[in-house]
């Protein structure tokens, strides 16, 4: 796999290719008619809604001049994280903890271990006590402990 692209692991490789394609201002329609592909199974793949096969994403190496195997091996990746964090998806007791402390986005879809600093900062700025316990049970008393201090550190030094 080619360097550059190492910082890409994990993201669909569609998302990649799309952004190939824009810093070299290709249209995809008319790049999608170079490789001989439909421009709408392009269109779906720099979506993220479509994976790319095998067959497509030599054609797409071969004209852009990238290593052979970049976009599988991307595509690899990308299925292995989506894998993972599908299996180790884990909440809280959301019927306990109020949609409206995260009115800015869908709580179904907050990444719970990901964001937990940020998380903790706002049910422990705008929650009720249930809240609280729950975001204590969840991620342990040390965690909670740790992040609020260092959100305590953060206010004094501003």
């Amino acid at each position: 796999m080619d360097r550059r692209f190492e910082t890409y692991k994990g993201i669909h490789p569609g998302i990649v290719l799309d952004r190939i394609l824009r810093k070299r201002s290709l249209l995809k329609h008319r790049f999608a008619s170079e490789i001989h592909e439909d421009g709408r199974t392009l269109y779906a793949i720099t979506k993220g809604k479509r994976s790319i096969n095998s067959k497509m994403a030599v054609k797409i190496e071969q004209q852009l001049n990238i290593d052979e195997g970049t976009l599988l091996t991307l595509q690899a990746f990308y299925k292995e994280k989506k894998a993972s964090s599908h299996r180790s998806r884990t909440t809280p007791n959301l019927s306990i903890v109020r949609p409206s402390l995260f009115w800015d986005t869908n709580i179904n879809l907050i990444d719970w271990e990901g964001q937990f600093r940020t998380v903790i900062k706002r049910v422990f700025e705008r929650g009720n006590q249930q809240e609280k316990d729950e975001l204590i049970r969840f991620y342990g008393p040390a965690k909670v402990e740790s992040v609020i201090d260092s959100y305590k550190a953060d206010i004094y030094i501003q």
